[in-house]
């Protein structure tokens, strides 16, 4: 027979653990005009306290002098509505936009039928521009570009991917602003960090202002931060590798000796992944990749706080959040939510985790 802590020990390890029930009409699908007026649950993890507050106000509850790693990474129109070169209709999701060496970059392809290499595509189907010539294992394909400008085609044909649960899928004009941060610098995410929409250029002014620096880092979103967790047992679960790199200037804000808040499940994924012996140790711009799987069981070491959206039920971001509340304690602030009818998902409210 297990002891109580082993039985809770087991039950943290279940992917079904982390359900929850959410009322659909919970689920945001536009943010609400002016980013930093959204809502925002504040947890002090030593007091054991809930304060309900709005974004704005976010800075009477920053511990003095922070430093807020924030993830400039930038969404690029990853979602390409395609055509077979045999007839029917699909969808080719790209998830690096830039080729490599062979002409070649992965995707996710959504058509009818099987799909096998030599299998061509189009924005028209006698208009072949893309070439299956590997299928991966994880599910993706190695599609090789037969046109003659990539990065164009990727901004002249492609639609910013927002998650399903928002109308759909079906992205417009407004979510080219919306669901990108204002400090997003450099394409490469297939989805937003979400946690970061929130913050205005005011907003961080006047953080900045009252003594707090921002310390950007960089981590591509892919599908190992959105993928579902498949297998019964966390333990069974592999995240896709996601590349990262932090600058010179910020990693000396970070190894200042001053308290940490990591700005989303991207920018402490980024953090935790490159610290060792008290310090974020990584070679200043270099390219990095992370596969870290944060959850029960392990511990966060970087960070003195964590800002984040309202995660979806099962997912390895809702685990990650209970790495650092424990599950019990992150389902009941998320019952908690549920009652006080915030917003949840990418276009939803915050919570700001304080630790002790």
């Amino acid at each position: 027979m297990m002891t109580q802590s082993e039985t809770t020990r087991h039950t943290d390890l279940l992917r079904e653990s982390y359900n929850y029930q959410l009322p659909e009409e919970l689920i945001a699908q536009r943010p609400i005009p002016g980013r930093s007026q959204s809502r925002l649950l504040v947890y002090r993890q030593s007091s054991n306290e809930v304060i309900h507050t709005t974004f704005n106000k976010i800075g009477d509850f920053l511990p003095e002098n922070s430093v807020i790693a924030i993830n400039q990474s930038r969404v690029y129109p990853c979602r390409l509505a395609v055509e077979k070169s045999t007839g029917g209709k699909g969808e080719i999701f790209i998830l690096a936009p830039e080729l490599d060496v062979e002409g070649n970059f992965p995707a996710l392809i959504r058509t009818s039928g099987k799909k096998k290499v030599s299998d061509l595509f189009g924005l028209r189907s006698d208009q072949p521009l893309f070439e299956i010539v590997k299928l991966n294992e994880e599910g993706t394909f190695t599609l090789k570009y037969l046109g003659s400008d990539f990065s164009t085609l990727i901004i002249e044909a492609g639609k910013i991917p927002i998650p399903p649960y928002i109308r759909k899928g079906e992205s417009d004009q407004q979510d080219l602003e919306d669901y990108q941060t204002v400090f997003a610098k450099e394409d490469g995410s297939v989805a937003a960090p979400t946690a970061g929409l929130h913050f205005t250029p005011d907003l961080m002014n006047e953080l900045k202002q009252s003594g707090h620096d921002f310390a950007p880092v960089t981590l591509h979103v892919g599908l190992g931060t959105f993928l579902p967790v498949k297998s019964d047992s966390l333990l069974e679960h592999k995240m896709h590798s996601e590349n990262y790199k932090i600058e010179q200037e910020s990693l000396k804000l970070l190894n200042a000796g001053r308290r940490i808040i990591a700005v989303g499940t991207t920018s402490l994924r980024c953090l935790e992944s490159s610290y060792c012996e008290g310090s974020v140790q990584v070679n200043a711009g270099e390219w990095n990749s992370t596969d870290i799987f944060l959850h029960p069981g392990k511990e966060v070491h970087s960070i003195k706080g964590l800002i984040t959206n309202f995660h979806l039920p099962e997912s390895t971001l809702i685990m990650l959040v209970s790495a650092i509340l424990g599950r019990e304690k992150t389902l009941e602030l998320y019952q908690i939510a549920v009652e006080e009818k915030y917003r949840f998902f990418s276009y939803g409210d915050a919570m700001f985790i304080l630790r002790d």
